[in-house]
């Protein structure tokens, strides 16, 4: 990391701004401290500030995920259940350090962080230590412990003796009046937003059910927002996500099972999608060995078509990776997938910009590049509006005005 100069002009072959528009070319960003202070032709080069030439680069706002874990990592290095059973608090924190720096020098300035996964209020620890500069990292939206139904989460109990007390991932509660206390609880504890599982694999073998009742859903979902606080839910299931899109939910997250109807209501409603095709992915090829990446697995294949169904239906369509699940500072794999799947370039970079940063209700902040705005933004090498791929050539990382990476061409 840099000290921030007063000033820092950057010169790229062009400017993607995240408003619309197409990339323009002939143009240069002048940074004043932690904000952007001009963008356009500028010749000569202002005196009294450090100038950045990047050429051959496009420049862009600084990438948003809107669903990540920074407190997990992936699963064929360590389960699910070790990760949350055997490592304590302390270590899983500092592991998440190394985590969200990673995610900062591949690109992404900002995250939402949807669950510590069994690490307490951790979250809201590392997003005050980032807010400090103690470490680097993405800006945090944090949601702390995520609220399942009680018995419907992991690890599984009837996998261990009836007397062991198990640590749990998220925390448990059953009924309208104990789902309320703890929205509340979190808020009080620094939540940003509320998580809430309407459905797991609690089924007599395993399937995937509701777990919350309509009921519960309401009175979560109304407490958060009297709260000022958005609401996001892990869906996978239809039924599931119908009942949390009609309790009044900001986001549903996987949605893999989701029937077109469904989508439907997610659009007039005004829910946005995180597909978190990755996760998806990533998961399968741990599960079945077949290679990652494969876009004919069959849990692939289900994704693929709600997403697809997604679009078709208008809903506002997010990025939100899972990561966690597979590698950080990998994030940019969610990017591929859904130009994979059917959206074009732009579509996607919108969707981890601008419309990201509508999502998590800091359009006014960051996401663009425009005049005083945030100076978070990133440099590639290339051009990701012809090449998604590119996004994976990191030339240059500032948030804030501060550069987190620069690589130097020789």
């Amino acid at each position: 990391m840099e000290p921030a100069a007063t000033r820092i002009l950057i010169r790229p072959g062009r400017i993607w701004c995240g408003d619309g528009r197409p990339a323009q070319t002939g143009l240069c960003l002048l940074v004043d401290g932690a904000r952007i202070a001009h963008i356009g032709p500028i010749s000569p080069a202002p005196q009294n500030c450090d100038i950045i030439d990047l050429p051959q680069s496009t420049l862009l706002p600084g990438l948003i995920d809107a669903h990540s874990h920074l407190f997990l990592y992936p699963y064929n290095q360590t389960s699910w259940d070790d990760q949350v059973l055997t490592e304590a608090e302390a270590y899983r924190t500092i592991r998440a350090v190394r985590h969200a720096h990673a995610t900062l020098l591949s690109g992404f300035t900002a995250l939402r962080e949807l669950g510590t996964e069994g690490a307490g209020y951790a979250d809201v620890a590392l997003k005050r230590a980032i807010d400090e500069g103690l470490v680097p990292g993405p800006r945090l939206k944090v949601s702390t412990r995520a609220i399942v139904a009680s018995g419907c989460y992991g690890p599984r109990r009837a996998l261990f003796r009836p007397d062991c007390c198990i640590p749990q991932g998220a925390e448990e509660v059953s009924g309208a009046d104990a789902i309320v206390r703890a929205v509340r609880q979190q808020a009080s504890y620094g939540a940003d937003w509320i998580k809430l599982y309407a459905d797991y694999r609690v089924g007599p073998n395993g399937e995937t059910q509701p777990t919350f009742s309509k009921e519960e859903l309401h009175a979560a979902i109304a407490c958060a927002h009297d709260l000022g606080r958005p609401v996001a839910v892990h869906a996978t299931s239809d039924e599931a996500m119908r009942r949390a899109i009609e309790a009044g939910c900001d986001t549903i997250e996987h949605g893999y099972n989701g029937r077109r109807e469904t989508f439907a209501l997610m659009a007039r409603s005004g829910c946005a999608f995180l597909p978190t095709l990755t996760a998806r992915d990533a998961i399968s090829s741990y599960r079945h060995g077949h290679p990652e990446d494969d876009p004919h697995s069959e849990d692939m294949r289900q994704a693929a078509h709600a997403f697809r169904m997604a679009l078709e239906e208008g809903v506002l369509v997010g990025c939100g990776s899972d990561v966690g699940v597979f590698e950080h500072g990998t994030n940019y794999r969610e990017l591929e997938w859904m130009v994979r799947l059917g959206m074009s370039p732009h579509e996607v970079l919108m969707s981890a910009t601008a419309i990201n940063a509508r999502i998590l209700r800091c359009e006014s902040s960051f996401g663009r590049l425009a005049q005083g705005l945030c100076a978070d933004l990133v440099a590639v090498d290339g051009d990701p509006l012809s090449n998604i791929a590119a996004m994976r050539r990191i030339e240059l990382v500032m948030k804030d005005g501060v550069i987190y990476s620069q690589h130097e061409r020789h």
